[in-house]
């Protein structure tokens, strides 16, 4: 297993003024960074790439869909430009020698219809995808969309869920991820949970309950590691953190308050994951 730092805890767009906070991460003992997908050029991802390269640093990535991007949604348009904007994503990842791409791309984050999930939306996610997966499958790189709290998204919530839309999507370039954050909310158990996507697990999310330090909080850490050693579970295992220092960013996901350090939060965060898997 190798361990990420989700580079959301600092900035949604990573530039050159970053590469400090980069190479600390490196130093500290991570494998690779994990990028926000919002803006930029193939020029500027594929600059990115080389400094990461360089550094012998891997990169994993998160995707989002606008409200006029939904690829779930009835309107042709909107689910035109989802895909879209999918490819857009896929080229720049693969300019900045990106390995797996994962987030609630099956639809748009925190949008919601006010009624339950539909098997049409389900069908048209999987349509949608599906092509998505093809194209990524030519760059070579592993689409994992993500299962999100009830809160945050309504399309698909569990395990058992999201494991539903990759078969339905039926491609070996379309995975899925498991978050321990997501997973605390929605599902009776965390083991239980990783036993249902082990088959198609490509991404795994070490998030705390708040958001803040890994272990020091409600996530039942232990249950995690050994059940990830137990499926055989051999990908990324990337921190997901956030913090109030891009306003405009932090309002737009809920996060109002700042969980923890930063510091505290890679250093312990790296502490914690290093313990679980060597145990």
């Amino acid at each position: 297993m190798k361990i990420g730092m989700n580079m959301l805890l600092w900035t949604n767009h990573v530039t050159e003024e970053h590469y400090p906070i980069v190479d600390t991460l490196k130093k500290t003992g991570y494998d690779g960074i994990e990028l926000f997908l919002s803006e930029g050029s193939v020029a500027h991802y594929t600059k990115l790439g080389t400094h990461f390269s360089e550094m012998d640093l891997g990169v994993t990535a998160v995707a989002s869909l606008a409200p006029e991007e939904n690829i779930a949604s009835p309107d042709p348009k909107f689910r035109a430009a989802g895909l879209d904007k999918l490819k857009w994503s896929i080229d720049v990842a693969e300019a900045a020698n990106v390995e797996v791409i994962c987030g609630p791309f099956h639809s748009t984050f925190a949008y919601f219809t006010r009624q339950p999930p539909t098997e049409d939306e389900r069908k048209r996610s999987a349509e949608q995808l599906r092509k998505a997966a093809e194209y990524a499958q030519k760059a070579n790189i592993m689409l994992a969309p993500e299962a999100v709290n009830r809160f945050e998204c309504y399309l698909y919530n569990t395990m058992a869920d999201l494991k539903t839309l990759v078969e339905a999507v039926d491609h070996p370039n379309l995975g899925a991820m498991f978050d321990t954050h997501h997973a605390h909310i929605e599902e009776k158990s965390q083991a239980e949970a990783l036993r249902t996507i082990a088959p198609v697990l490509k991404h795994v999310h070490i998030s705390e309950n708040d958001r803040g330090t890994p272990g020091s909080g409600q996530v039942h850490w232990n249950t995690v590691f050994d059940t990830l050693r137990e499926v055989g579970y051999d990908g990324w295992l990337t921190i997901e953190a956030f913090s109030t220092i891009i306003p405009e960013f932090a309002n737009a996901i809920n996060v109002w308050r700042d969980y923890s350090v930063s510091k505290e939060i890679y250093t312990e965060g790296l502490r914690l994951i290093k313990k679980g898997i060597e145990e």
